[in-house]
């Protein structure tokens, strides 16, 4: 990175973990002043590229007493996460040159959702219970067989399909099948960008004339989709395809001098997110590692009750560090 910038004073850190309207008008005409002031040039006529992927830093994640905040031991690990990470965007304006958030989204009725399963009396599990193969095959929990009909399959062959999932899973090393509380919903304003967050981007987009994209995932109904790249599961029993590889993200760090990466959670969709661009590099070319560049002080491990996931999230960076990826903090300067 060349230089960085001063905060601009409209940026409210102690309203980071809140909900409200971002004042676009106000904050386009401010970006354009602060283009002037600070000689920005626009980002597609910039001679360094550097991207910034944002991961799910929405407010179901990221706004106490939303549906799964990500508080880490602290308690406060996605808003002081997103505090980092909203002044290293903002310092570092004339630097970065895209941005791209990605969008943890959800419908009602899906295999991580309470709804998708239920016991010998009709109940649904509870949030955070964790459904392992044999507890399909013993028939503890059962695919639900109302929904049946919905996805044009047998409540027999949705049992099938559970149990092919949960076994795949575990031969892939994967997590195994938890229940979440219905999060991230499509259309709730859990799904939404943080304020904090979605303002910088969008002071960003004016200030270096650069389009921030969005990439949707997780709306298939048969797998979960952590990672913004491929989902966990991506064929059913029978070989049908649950979800598909995204091959966008491998094509993009091959034309950018650097790939910054945050975000939540960081033992799951951050975690799985790099793990699959780590093996995509891997095939395309093991010296793109280099160009990744990690912020650990920007992303929280998930800490439910009965489930600490911090270990899990420090090895898996460390993993990442050994592949030759660098693991930095909000205040390191690149280049």
């Amino acid at each position: 990175m060349k230089r960085q910038l001063p905060i601009p004073d409209f940026f409210e850190p102690a309203r980071v973990g809140e909900i409200w309207k971002v004042d676009y008008a106000a904050r386009a005409a401010q970006a354009r002043e602060w283009a002037q002031r600070h000689n920005l040039e626009p980002a597609p006529v910039s001679s360094g590229r550097i991207s910034l992927l944002i991961v799910d830093a929405q407010n179901t994640f990221c706004i106490p007493g939303f549906e799964l905040f990500v508080g880490g031991r602290s308690g406060r690990g996605a808003v002081d996460d997103n505090l980092r990470l909203c002044e290293f965007i903002y310092r570092n304006l004339g630097n970065i040159t895209d941005i791209t958030a990605t969008l943890d989204t959800h419908l009602s009725q899906q295999i991580f959702h309470p709804v998708f399963f239920v016991d010998a009396e009709g109940n649904h599990p509870s949030p955070y219970t964790v459904i392992q193969a044999e507890h399909l095959q013993r028939g503890e929990w059962k695919f639900n067989p109302v929904l049946a009909p919905r996805y044009g399959v047998t409540p027999e062959y949705g049992q099938r399909m559970m149990i092919h999932y949960a076994e795949t899973l575990r031969q892939r090393g994967k997590y195994a099948l938890t229940i979440w509380p219905y999060h991230a919903m499509l259309g709730g304003i859990g799904h939404a960008l943080v304020p904090a967050v979605e303002e910088a981007i969008f002071f960003h987009s004016i200030a270096r004339l650069s389009q921030p994209k969005f990439e949707i995932k997780g709306e298939q109904p048969f797998t979960e989709h952590y990672s913004v790249i491929k989902p966990d599961v991506m064929k059913g029993p029978q070989g049908e395809t649950l979800g598909s590889h995204n091959d966008s993200f491998i094509k993009n760090l091959q034309t950018v001098d650097a790939l910054v990466i945050a975000g939540q959670a960081k033992s799951h969709c951050v975690a799985w997110t790099i793990s699959d661009l780590l093996d995509d590099i891997r095939e395309t070319k093991p010296e793109l590692a280099k160009k990744v560049y990690l912020l650990e002080d920007c992303s929280s491990p998930v800490v439910v009750p009965g489930a600490d996931f911090t270990d899990q999230a420090n090895a898996a960076f460390e993993n990442f560090a050994q592949a030759g990826m660098n693991v930095i903090q909000s205040t390191h300067i690149l280049g």
